[in-house]
């Protein structure tokens, strides 16, 4: 199993609608996220807007190839992009959807 974490920034001014969109995702958008192979996926965040992402998978290139092919996952990656800073974001028209911001940090120790 994979282990993956990432970060993101997510607008200062947009933190507690973030949070709001957060606690209510969209039904077939949890599925999605299931059926292609994201597990164990939690999402942190400060209030000045930094986001760490945490998910077990098989494959993390296959797992987000396999979202990509998902019309929820468009729809809400289209959603969710106005709350992102660049590089996280298209908030402002530049840079890349929040799913394909995700740059894994390199895992340097773990205590199983």
């Amino acid at each position: 199993m994979q282990r993956v974490c990432f970060l993101l920034k997510v607008r200062a001014d947009r933190v507690a609608e973030y949070r709001a969109r957060h606690a209510e995702v969209w039904p077939d958008m949890l599925r999605a996220l299931s059926d292609s192979g994201w597990h164990n996926y939690s999402l942190f965040l400060r209030e000045d807007g930094t986001l760490v992402g945490y998910l077990e998978t098989e494959d993390f290139e296959a797992a987000r190839e396999a979202m990509g092919r998902t019309g929820v996952n468009a729809r809400w990656q289209a959603s969710m992009a106005p709350f992102f800073d660049p590089p996280g974001g298209r908030g402002d028209g530049a840079g890349p959807a929040p799913d394909e911001a995700m740059v894994p940090l390199a895992e340097i120790f773990h205590l199983a």
